[in-house]
């Protein structure tokens, strides 16, 4: 299983430094391309994509999120940081387990 980052420019070249495979998107027409080619993919376990990207494409990725299907999907700040009143990733983890960590 792999890693799939979808991002602004800054964010899929950090990835890449760690090895993590990824495409810069602008628009919402490439990232609902990048999005549909990531999930299609049968070896990508994790796609970690952008909130602000995410929210170019919140129906997609609202659709996907809540089945039952891989990838696990995972929305994390851009450079520009977290988008204000969007829950950090510790609260995110802590209402998914039941538990604070």
């Amino acid at each position: 299983m792999q890693y799939f980052v979808i991002g602004d420019e800054d964010t899929v070249l950090g990835f890449s430094l760690v090895g993590v495979p990824g495409r810069e998107v602008t628009n919402a027409d490439e990232a609902k391309e990048a999005f549909r080619a990531a999930i299609a993919d049968k070896e990508t376990g994790i796609v970690v994509i952008t909130e602000r990207i995410a929210d170019m494409i919140r129906g997609i990725v609202e659709n996907y999120v809540f089945t039952e299907e891989f990838p696990l999907i995972l929305e994390i700040p851009d450079r520009k940081g977290r988008i204000e009143g969007r829950p950090g990733l510790r609260q995110v983890v802590n209402n998914a387990i039941g538990i604070s960590v």
